[in-house]
């Protein structure tokens, strides 16, 4: 069950494109239960240079609607079983619900993405701790324990990574986020972008989705559809503090700046092949 990251980790900033089988996402790409709909943006993904898709079938906005197990079941694995019938990309599991990340891994996702931080299902730690998949420990807790956004999201991060690791689930396959837009207000997010090297001294990869967040149509004063250039200058932002993954709408467009942004930071050597 599950095959982990298996990522190199520091040799470049990896794309995580998003599959939205749902009818009301934010961003306007849901594809709700329309399976082939969804191994097509999946395999575009791939195409435009995402490194791995993540497939969800609940949407996380403020205000939606929870969905039912039955339902977001019936959204997530069959489009994740069409999407490993046709590629080898590494597959994400967008939930917080243990029978979906269960269901998932064995339908063949490597990663489970949990929103909540392991806080919104008690059977989650057991179905991780169960399987070799890789897990997204997200931020995402209302209710502040400190008055710094920054230490209040390294504290919460700290405490999932503990709770994991005594539950069987090796560090090596967790990634952090420090979830950007869950919880928080527009100066907020913006205060972690800026500090974002602090999640660093966890010692684990960071995670970083902002793409069309609300954040970036506050600042700019711009719908969900016309925030691409918002969403890339905030990852662009988020590698040189040390991101090691985005999550980003436009996989293309994000993909060549993260590779632009990877040859500043991170170094870059001519193709002496062509």
């Amino acid at each position: 069950m599950g095959k982990g990251w298996g990522f190199a980790w520091g040799s470049k900033t990896f794309v995580m494109g998003i599959v939205n089988a749902t009818p009301d996402s934010f961003s306007g790409d849901g594809v709700g239960d329309d399976v082939e709909a969804a191994a097509a943006a999946a395999l575009s993904q791939v195409e435009a240079g995402a490194d791995i898709v993540d497939v969800g079938g609940e949407s996380t906005r403020p205000g939606s609607t929870p969905v039912a197990l039955p339902d977001e079941l019936q959204r997530v694995i069959p489009a994740i079983r069409a999407i490993r019938g046709r590629s080898a990309i590494p597959i994400s599991v967008d939930t917080s619900k243990a029978p979906v990340a269960e269901a998932a891994v064995e339908a063949g996702a490597g990663v489970v993405n949990d929103v909540s931080g392991l806080q919104a299902d008690p059977g989650m730690i057991q179905v991780l701790s169960a399987c070799h998949a890789g897990v997204v420990l997200m931020h995402s807790r209302a209710e502040r324990k400190r008055t710094d956004i920054v230490e209040e999201v390294v504290d919460f991060l700290h405490q999932a990574s503990e709770r994991a690791m005594k539950a069987g689930i090796s560090g090596d396959r967790i990634v952090v986020d420090p979830g950007f837009g869950f919880a928080k207000d527009a100066s907020e997010n913006l205060i972690i972008l800026r500090r974002l090297p602090e999640l660093r001294a966890l010692g684990f990869p960071v995670l970083v989705g902002a793409s069309r967040k609300s954040t970036i149509g506050r600042v700019l004063a711009l719908p969900v559809g016309d925030r691409m250039e918002g969403s890339v200058a905030v990852m662009v932002v988020a590698i040189v503090g040390g991101a090691d993954m985005v999550r980003v709408h436009d996989v293309q467009t994000s993909a060549r700046a993260a590779k632009m942004t990877d040859a500043v930071v991170r170094g870059w050597e001519p193709d002496e092949t062509g």
